[in-house]
């Protein structure tokens, strides 16, 4: 298993405007970028406890979650995946998944996910049995995603966090999301081996420090 390098720091408007500036200098933006950004809708799983929720807040070593993810509203493209941490470092799973394996998912009509050929999907389909995972809320953001390949580097700004606070029908497109209350702007950055000099001034700023930040965490604090 692979694991790569994360940052996160919770930054300002004047940040992201000096940053954005910065990373169009030397980096690309992401091939799958419209203007620049895209919108990001994600289903989050937990178990009947929050064990994912709590685990992330008590900041344990060893920890995953779950989540289905589309695009720009477009749903002919989903993905199911696994966000793994060890140490501070990330890996992450996915599979493909069709518009009705998600509604399914999301409609507890699970019986057919043995019989996938997708490991994560048996995968989650044991734990939705084993330890009661099931969808818990949406996750809907704005990410301007910029990419530099040596170091297999990706830098994101993610904002504008909105929660479907217990709505779980993430397809529907009249599914109603709020602001995750007073949510900071959040720059990320990953990468494998190693992160280049020219990136690292790209991305550097005084006085931020390295965040646990957490989307789905902030996107629960109404229940």
């Amino acid at each position: 298993m692979d694991f790569r390098h994360e940052w996160k720091h919770e930054i300002n408007v004047s940040d992201m405007i000096s940053i954005r500036h910065r990373l169009c200098a030397v980096a690309k933006p992401d091939s799958h970028a419209i203007n620049g950004k895209y919108l990001i809708r994600s289903l989050y799983f937990d178990d009947p406890t929050d064990k994912a929720l709590r685990e992330k807040i008590d900041g344990v070593n060893q920890r995953e979650k779950f989540r289905i993810r589309y695009y720009n509203g477009d749903t002919s493209l989903i993905h199911l995946e696994k966000k793994s941490k060890w140490n501070g470092l990330g890996h992450k799973d996915t599979a493909e998944l069709t518009a009705a394996e998600a509604q399914s998912i999301v409609d507890g009509d699970i019986d057919w996910m043995p019989s996938s050929e997708r490991p994560l999907v048996q995968e989650l389909y044991s734990k939705m049995k084993s330890e009661g995972l099931r969808p818990k809320t949406i996750v809907d953001y704005i990410r301007e995603p910029f990419v530099f390949a040596a170091g297999n580097v990706r830098v994101t700004l993610d904002y504008n966090i909105r929660t479907g606070l217990r709505c779980t029908d993430f397809l529907n497109t009249d599914c109603v999301t709020i602001p995750a209350g007073d949510a900071p702007i959040i720059l990320e950055v990953k990468w494998d081996g190693f992160l280049p000099d020219i990136i690292r001034d790209a991305v550097q700023l005084n006085g931020r420090r390295v965040s646990a930040f957490s989307k789905y965490a902030q996107c629960r604090i109404y229940g």
